[in-house]
């Protein structure tokens, strides 16, 4: 072989030596960038998961009042209230079953007002304190006494109340605080004097304020229960009519016997005055009639009186 023909194969070996090494970058560029653009839609999942459950989150949050506290119905300070009136046969015997009840759910007996002319017109008014949680479950174990007549519940949220105590009652602890600091580096007895006032207002106003959370976390932990337990008989003495003669003239009796006895009761009252100021007033009536009647005496001094005279015949 020449030396022309050995370079022009050095020439071609060359030039496939460069496309074979041309082709391998490309490659991996290629394969780079496919790598490139894979990665993040790879990485994305996660980015996006994050970003969606921050979204959910936020929305949820948004639901909830937009960054404001949790405001749950098991997280409110809500105050129950009801009101149920039961018909039953023995209404001692179902009285104290209102009473079991409530106090094995850890509540007390407020109120226990009774009157019974007989087992079939008997009739008792209890007031009951339950906790919370549990009134709904009470209520339905006292209409289980009898025959359910009636039923009320209301409800009271005061939730916003409770917050707004709780930061009153931190701004006025922090008061009393400071004034407390103050007191004790006072050099002066008008300091002292002016101070000791100061703080003492200060504590009043706290106390006031942790009477009110008091009286507010009672009504909210322990729900009230108006229970009316009637006779079987008691149905019929409620339901007379509110109209009709015999209702009206049962209403004008009675108010003719108030007003006589309040007549009586004021002639009553007057009568010692009567006796005290009447005698000595009549017995000064009678001395001037007396005197009145009485003719006047003749004067001592007097002329004897002179004859008329008497015409000629």
């Amino acid at each position: 072989m020449d030396g022309h023909a050995r370079r022009r194969l050095l020439t071609a070996v060359g030039l496939v030596a460069l496309l074979a090494a041309g082709g391998c970058s490309a490659d991996s560029d290629g394969a780079g960038e496919r790598s490139a653009a894979v990665a993040p839609e790879q990485a994305a999942p996660p980015d996006g998961g994050k970003a969606e459950q921050g979204a959910d989150a936020g929305a949820a949050r948004s639901g909830a009042g937009g960054g404001s506290p949790d405001l749950r119905v098991d997280q409110r300070s809500i105050i129950y209230t009801g009101t149920m009136r039961v018909r039953v046969d023995d209404v001692d015997a179902a009285a104290r079953s209102a009473v079991t009840a409530v106090t094995g759910v850890g509540g007390f007996v407020g109120g226990d007002e009774r009157s019974s002319g007989g087992t079939a017109d008997a009739r008792a008014e209890l007031q009951l304190r339950v906790p919370a949680e549990r009134f709904t479950a009470v209520l339905e174990e006292l209409a289980r006494l009898g025959r359910q007549e009636q039923r009320a519940i209301r409800t009271e949220d005061v939730t916003e109340e409770t917050v707004d105590l709780d930061a009153r009652i931190a701004t006025q602890r922090a008061r009393v605080e400071s004034g407390r600091k103050l007191l004790a580096r006072a050099t002066s007895i008008g300091d002292l004097v002016t101070l000791e006032s100061e703080v003492a207002r200060r504590e009043a106003d706290l106390a006031s304020l942790e009477a009110k959370k008091r009286r507010l976390a009672d009504l909210t932990s322990l729900s009230t229960i108006t229970l009316t337990l009637v006779g079987p008989e008691a149905e019929a003495r409620d339901a007379e009519p509110d109209t009709g003669f015999v209702v009206g003239l049962r209403g004008g009796w009675t108010a003719f016997v108030a007003s006589l006895g309040v007549l009586l009761t004021v002639l009553g009252a007057l009568l010692p005055f009567a006796v005290a100021l009447g005698v000595p007033v009549a017995v000064l009536l009678a001395v001037l009639r007396r005197r009145r009647r009485r003719p006047p005496a003749p004067a001592v001094n007097a002329p004897p009186p002179v004859p008329a005279a008497r015409s000629a015949p």
